[in-house]
């Protein structure tokens, strides 16, 4: 193994994800400015969008965005022939 190539500012992290609150502690190197206090310990804080915790492969939940309707791309198709 090379030598002085990792970092070595690993410390346990609080990730939290925002969409639904919950949160875990891992250890990390990532760059905070924000601290949250948890069990008389005060760690880092990252705030994240997305985690196992919210992502739907995980959760099992199957959500379906449409941009548009059937109806919208059956007007932008045939358009053209002024239907």
């Amino acid at each position: 193994m090379k030598k002085d190539i990792h970092p070595k500012n690993y410390r346990p992290v609080v990730f939290q994800d925002i969409n639904n609150d919950k949160f875990f502690i891992c250890k990390s190197t990532v760059n905070t400015k924000e601290f949250i206090k948890l069990n008389g310990i005060e760690y880092p804080l990252y705030k994240m969008e997305i985690s196992s915790y919210s992502h739907p492969f995980y959760t099992g939940a199957k959500k379906l965005v449409r941009k548009t309707g059937p109806s919208e791309k059956f007007k932008k198709k045939y358009k053209k022939y002024n239907i």
